[in-house]
């Protein structure tokens, strides 16, 4: 564990850490708002720890306080994550092999992913994403027992903004990718389909629809030199 922080750069790991801080105020928004939606406590604590993925923890609290079925907010929320399966080909590598696949399947998230592929180094790669991902496991998992435990009491969550955290801290992430023009025009495709389906599709489906956006990106290089 040690050796993990040693190699972080002094500025990658300021990042990291304020990713963190920021995560576990959004953990405290979404264990607020299980709770003040009619949850027991415990509820928003276990799918914490044994889900970890804040935007289905969210999509599923929401199906559910709204009326909705617990089974068709588990599969709403198995189809928003799906887009860890290409996140999973993308840093496959960083994870390893052996015992280690386990543990790091279970701390993807999109910010620590996002530090990996934003590191060149080898050693630099695996250190961002393994750092990143325990120390948001940590963070979140804080966060939304505190937030838990004074959902009786902090009933209007959105009062305070806490919900504009987790987008905000995103975006700040993807923004230096965005200096390579075809990540631009990929990431475009991606918003405007997204958009546009907003209004007819059911919360979540909108943002695995902007993964068409991928067919419109290119590495660079010549097409016989991508089939090899």
């Amino acid at each position: 564990m040690r050796s993990i922080w040693r190699t972080l750069d002094p500025g990658l790991l300021r990042a990291i850490l304020l990713v963190c801080l920021a995560d576990g105020v959004v953990g405290l928004s979404y264990g607020a708002i299980s709770v003040g939606g009619g949850l027991p406590i415990w509820a928003p604590v276990a799918l914490s720890l044994l889900v970890f993925a804040g935007a289905s923890q969210f999509l599923f609290v929401g199906i559910v306080a709204a009326g909705g079925s617990p089974i068709a907010a588990t599969i709403a929320g198995l189809l928003v994550n799906t887009r860890h399966v290409p996140f999973g080909l993308a840093i496959s590598d960083v994870i390893g092999g052996g015992w280690r696949r386990l543990p790091g399947s279970h701390l993807m998230t999109d910010e620590n992913v996002a530090f990996a592929l934003g590191q060149d180094d080898p050693r630099q790669r695996r250190a961002a994403y393994w750092a990143g991902g325990i120390g948001i496991f940590v963070c979140w998992n804080v966060g939304v027992a505190i937030g838990a435990g004074a959902g009786a009491v902090i009933t209007d969550t959105d009062a305070f903004g806490l919900d504009a955290a987790f987008p905000a801290v995103l975006l700040a992430l993807v923004l230096p990718s965005l200096r390579d023009r075809s990540t631009r025009t990929a990431a475009a495709v991606g918003v405007v389909a997204a958009l546009a389906a907003t209004p007819f599709l059911p919360a979540g489906l909108p943002v695995l629809l902007a993964l068409v956006g991928l067919l419109f990106y290119r590495t660079g290089k010549p097409a016989m030199e991508t089939v090899r």
